[in-house]
């Protein structure tokens, strides 16, 4: 199928957070039948190097799906019909322009490359999140995926017991994902709520009361000593396997380092204002936070009252005003981002952290009208026409910083519209290539057996987008 072909629906019913309690998920329903010599021998495969230093990524979610228009990949010439409000401006790049409503994007677009030409056939939000970060070509709508993320499948490679940080953080984690077969074990590590409340906390982390410490370690010995009855009918290795995981869970809510990594109060104020005080910046601090202190796997989702009345970027007409809520986010995020791209440089943590900023797709250059389905923030009174812009997954813009990548470049173009990709189509295999090699994984050799049976290859026919593979 062509990427002018792609089926829309009629109607959406919108990205949803499912909110998960503050907790490490571990038990033995998260193993699917997988050993610790088939993990260890998957981990061979994937050609994990153990003497190098260890890379991580973050990926920042703009769940329901940014404009690319108002943003990387403004279309000032596309005529009435397709064309915003907002002015394009001249970026440090000669001849690159971005939005008038990404000023600091502007300033510092040589210590990052934009992507403008991602393309996949993922029409509503489920599919999108799902294409993209499995790599498979989901079409029904699933609130979880067939088969894992590819942060469920790092983390399952590069589990290690002996951490006291988890592998894998979601700072209001990415919905519509998931670790699927891996199982429950490999989920993120949820963190929510608004890390700008004076109140917020992360709950069960670092147990600092000794006797509560005491209490849980002799229960977690008396589960073992009723396990251990079972371990001669154990034939996969499974109990093995939990006590792995059991180790892991126990380290981080016993450990002083988890409880530092997580403290987002002691930043200094200067710091935490740099990012901004609110929702979004103070998520993209904890995000650097957690790889500064030596996180894997950090994700961290826009959304909120931030974005407007239906808090999230889906930005149909009868959701907002397209352009309202454009206006209303861009000061926010376009410092938040910035703030995050400037800080891993000044850290020395960009070249193994690996910053990706996109949502499940662009929108329809093409403006559409509707009524208003309710007034609040970006949205006009009920009934009220207002302009907006639909699901778009046949071009969108996505920014990348650091992992050693080749910045300071525009990779990919669309027409005059910015409705087809006219210059370097790049697919979801292509994108999560490119994210496997800067987590050192061959993806090319690794598969797991699904719940049939079945091996599935964890990439078909990707390859990593040479244009960012730096030349240094």
């Amino acid at each position: 199928m062509t990427a002018r072909s792609t089926p829309f629906p009629s109607t959406c019913p919108g990205p949803r957070l499912v909110h998960r309690r503050e907790f490490l998920r571990v038990g033995l329903a998260g193993l699917s039948g997988l050993t610790l010599p088939e993990l260890l021998r998957l981990r061979a495969e994937a050609g994990m190097a153990t003497e190098r230093e260890r890379t991580a990524i973050i990926i920042v979610w703009l769940i329901g799906g940014m404009s690319h228009l108002e943003s990387y990949d403004p279309k000032p010439l596309s005529g009435s019909e397709y064309r915003g409000p907002y002015d394009p401006i001249a970026t440090r790049l000669p001849g690159v322009q971005f939005s008038e409503l990404m000023p600091r994007h502007a300033q510092l677009a040589d210590k990052f490359t934009i992507l403008r030409s991602l393309v996949h056939t993922g029409f509503c939000h489920q599919q999108g999140a799902q294409q993209l970060l499995t790599g498979h070509p989901v079409r029904e709508l699933k609130n979880k995926p067939d088969d894992p993320d590819l942060f469920s499948i790092t983390h399952y490679l590069r589990s290690d017991p002996a951490r006291t940080l988890p592998n894998y953080v979601g700072v209001n984690p990415i919905p519509y994902i998931g670790s699927a077969y891996l199982g429950p074990s490999y989920e993120p590590f949820a963190v929510s709520g608004d890390p700008n409340d004076p109140k917020f906390t992360v709950p069960n982390l670092g147990i600092a009361d000794a006797a509560q410490a005491q209490r849980m370690g002799q229960r977690i010995d008396l589960r073992k000593s009723f396990d251990r009855i079972q371990r001669d009918i154990d034939r996969r290795g499974n109990m093995q396997a939990l006590d792995a995981f059991e180790s892991q869970a126990w380290n981080v809510l016993t450990s002083s380092v988890t409880r530092k990594a997580f403290d987002i109060a002691q930043e200094e104020e200067p710091v935490r204002e740099r990012y901004g005080r609110n929702a979004w910046g103070q998520q993209c601090l904890m995000a650097r936070r957690l790889v500064e202190a030596g996180v894997d796997l950090v994700t961290t989702t826009f959304n909120g009252p931030l974005c407007g009345r239906v808090q999230n970027w889906d930005d149909h007409a009868v959701n907002h005003n397209v352009f309202e809520a454009m206006k209303l986010r861009a000061p926010l995020y376009d410092q938040a981002v910035t703030a995050l791209v400037e800080d891993l440089r000044a850290r020395g943590l960009d070249k193994r952290t690996l910053l990706i900023v996109t949502g499940e797709f662009g929108r329809t250059p093409k403006i559409s009208y509707s009524a208003s389905t309710g007034e609040g923030r970006a949205s006009a009174p009920t009934g009220t026409m207002q302009p907006g812009r639909d699901h778009w997954p046949n071009a969108t813009s996505l920014l990348f910083s650091g992992g050693g990548i080749a910045e300071g470049q525009v990779i990919g173009g669309t027409d005059s519209r910015g409705e087809y990709v006219t210059d370097r189509i790049v697919g979801v295999q292509d994108f999560l290539a490119t994210v496997y090699r800067h987590l050192g994984i061959d993806a090319e050799r690794v598969a797991f057996t699904n719940f049939a049976g079945r091996p599935v290859p964890i990439l078909q026919d990707g390859r990593p987008i040479r244009e960012l593979m730096s030349q240094a």
